[in-house]
């Protein structure tokens, strides 16, 4: 009976409701940031995921032979992303300084690479929102883990001075709830560095696809144009 009663002490939940009420705020806080962090990381998928399979195809069509009116008029209508995005300000563009007249035509390509490089940098911004908020998750979160730690072992050993001896059954269980603190600082930390370095992985092959779009995308327009 008393060896259940001592297992079900140490557990997990058994040693969070017994923590220190400092331990316990630093465990909602590393929760909080867990959960944060697994809601961005899910939708950043998501995103990317759509991103990608979007400029894939966006990509089959142009280098298909399709006509540039055409799809631009077909991007126009459709709720472009990436790749598209970048096309249909560029072509926009374009034709734009083209109908003014009178413009030689390396003004008007400086303005049409002007214009796809701004949209470019607008979606790159919006492929690598929230990477910054999982990087901070990832570097801190151990820290706030160990601020719990360390808060939990003092206060465990301030409590065992009143204790007019020490064992290894009245240490361990303070010692293990200062040590959940740690462990749920790492899990918070864990994933959201993974993710982290894989979204910034993905965006920056998706960054030079769109630096190499542009430049050949360039050189259609001026081999139309001559």
């Amino acid at each position: 009976m008393d060896v259940s009663a001592g297992v079900q002490d140490m557990s997990i939940i058994s040693l969070v409701l017994q923590a220190s009420f400092v331990v316990q705020m630093v465990m909602v806080i590393l929760m909080a940031l867990s959960f944060m962090s697994w809601w961005h990381i899910f939708s950043k998928h998501f995103t990317i995921a759509k991103a990608k399979k979007s400029t894939e195809e966006f990509e089959d069509r142009f280098w298909s032979g399709s006509d540039l009116a055409g799809l631009y008029e077909h991007v126009k209508r459709s709720h472009s992303i990436g790749m598209e995005k970048i096309f249909e300000s560029g072509f926009g563009e374009f034709l734009k300084l083209r109908q003014k007249g009178g413009m030689e035509l390396s003004d008007v390509m400086e303005g049409t690479r002007r214009a796809m490089r701004a949209s470019c940098q607008r979606e790159l911004d919006y492929l690598d929102k929230h990477n910054a908020f999982l990087a901070s998750v990832g570097s801190v979160s151990p820290y706030i883990g160990l601020f719990g730690t360390v808060w939990g072992i003092m206060y465990a050993f301030k409590g065992l001075g009143n204790v007019g001896q020490a064992t290894l059954a009245t240490v361990a269980p303070h010692i293990a709830e200062a040590l959940v603190a740690t462990a749920i600082g790492l899990f918070a930390a864990i994933p959201a560095v993974v993710a982290y370095n894989r979204f910034a992985y993905d965006v920056d092959r998706l960054a030079n696809r769109f630096d190499t779009f542009i430049e050949e995308f360039s050189n259609v327009l001026q081999r139309q144009v001559r």
